[in-house]
């Protein structure tokens, strides 16, 4: 859907009339980074004073919207029908509904923003093997039925109608996409206000050496200063921190680049129930966390975490028990039982429920295993992306970014996978595991010789 734009030079007028501030800072456009924050003066000139102020009232948060919301009853109708209140309200102030200050600043911002979501079709192809394909599918799924639930729910309400349906240019999935992508790459994490889209101070890039950091202050504004002993010279561009311990997956699936100078080399990868386990379906129930694997380096080592394997690997016969029960209430619910106990609500501690019982050992060579698999099953996906030689003519700023996650996430698996033998090996020489896998291997070759012979096992 074509939009009414803006240029960036009309930023500061629409900051005056609105109450906000720049102060020794402007907008201006980066090489290979679009728009960001460029400094007017010395660091030792700007001291303690806010880069740029914003007051309250122009956040785009959960509050705003339902604020919005109050006040055009064609928006209500569509909220309460389907939800979603961030990209419907950036979606309203496109659409020329109840004009605020929002109607004009997202005419500034740029169609163009590098996130996966908005890739070619060829670029997100590069993708494939990574833990982000994934991830990128399903959002693109979740989007796409959000947009038709949006499409349907609208017929019945006019404004929506003609924007959705009846028009000549109607509101299209890619567009929904750019909402999104927006929200995901602009959004900052307020103490006070919780998620928020805040005009202006949006416009500073990432850098893991940011010189500049925001705040919200006792009046309610949020403010942008610079990081106490950040030398600035005029011309320097003004940065912020996103996270400097993101997965490099995490920072393109949310802002569209990869930080070349951030040492941070880690991945989630998700982790199922084991197939054949008939206690399989009780165990992702009971666990409310995010059943994955954490992969990190830690001091030079690469490290993992991942408490639903320790759910996973355990059994029956190790003393996992699950029963229904009657609730408080008079319903009946799931509990799980480790050793007659109840630990429903410590599904995610197991590792440190087994550190008193005999066969710890046992059972974390059973999570070595595990882990150690879909690891295995991980890479081999990135190796046979990169036999098949995925559109290896692609050769974007977005492709470049996605060949350099699938060699920091090989690295990362093909390291994790080398400590993990290290630690089975380890595992493996332990007189509780070696005892255990003896008796496991004398029980199956006596279980053998029975099924081969069963008239000699009645003599004897």
């Amino acid at each position: 859907m074509p939009r009414e734009k803006l240029p960036l030079e009309s930023l500061p007028a629409w900051m005056s009339l609105n109450n906000a501030t720049f102060s020794h800072v402007e907008v201006k456009t980066i090489p290979d980074k679009g728009h960001g924050l460029v400094a007017q003066a010395k660091s030792a000139e700007i001291g303690l004073s806010p880069l740029i102020t914003v007051p309250r009232d122009l956040l785009l948060n959960a509050g705003a919207v339902e604020e919005y919301a109050k006040a055009d009853r064609n928006f209500r109708a569509l909220l309460d029908a389907c939800g979603h209140k961030a990209a419907l309200s950036s979606q309203a102030h496109e659409l020329g509904g109840l004009s605020t200050p929002w109607t004009e600043y997202i005419k500034i911002l740029d169609d163009h923003v590098p996130v996966p979501i908005l890739w070619i079709e060829e670029e997100r192809a590069l993708l494939r093997g990574t833990s982000l394909e994934p991830a990128l599918n399903a959002k693109m799924l979740a989007l796409a039925r959000e947009f038709d639930e949006i499409r349907e729910k609208s017929s019945d309400i006019e404004r929506w109608r003609n924007a959705f349906w009846d028009n000549n240019n109607p509101i299209q999935l890619v567009d929904w996409y750019r909402l999104d992508a927006w929200y995901r790459s602009r959004v900052l994490e307020l103490p006070r206000s919780g998620p928020s889209m805040v005009p202006c101070i949006d416009m500073a890039n990432h850098s893991t050496e940011a010189n500049a950091y925001y705040e919200e202050t006792p009046q309610d504004e949020v403010v942008l200063l610079l990081r106490p002993g950040s030398q600035v010279d005029s011309k320097d561009e003004i940065t912020i921190s996103y996270g400097s311990d993101k997965p490099a997956a995490e920072m393109l699936f949310s802002y569209g680049f990869l930080d070349a100078s951030s040492g941070a080399c880690c991945l989630t990868l998700p982790l199922d129930t084991l197939p054949d386990d008939p206690l399989g379906r009780a165990k992702a129930h009971i666990f409310t966390g995010t059943p994955s694997i954490q992969v990190k380096e830690v001091d030079g080592e690469m490290e993992y975490t991942s408490p639903f394997a320790f759910l996973v690997c355990l059994n029956e016969e190790d003393g996992l028990e699950f029963k229904i029960l009657q609730s408080s209430d008079g319903g009946r619910e799931l509990r799980m039982f480790w050793q007659d106990s109840d630990v429903t609500e410590q599904a995610a501690s197991f590792e440190t429920l087994i550190a008193d019982h005999p066969l710890r050992d046992v059972f974390r060579l059973r999570v070595n295993m595990v882990i150690s698999q879909r690891l295995e099953e991980q890479l081999q996906q990135l190796y046979e992306s990169e036999e098949a030689g995925v559109v290896d003519e692609v050769s974007s700023f977005n492709a470049i970014n996605a060949r350099m996650l699938k060699r920091i996430e090989k690295g990362a698996l093909e390291r994790t996978s080398a400590a993990l033998e290290d630690q089975r090996n380890k595992l493996l020489a332990e007189e509780s595991v070696t005892t255990y896998l003896a008796s496991m291997q004398a029980g199956a070759e006596s279980n053998d010789t029975q099924e081969e012979d069963p008239s000699e096992n009645d003599f004897s």
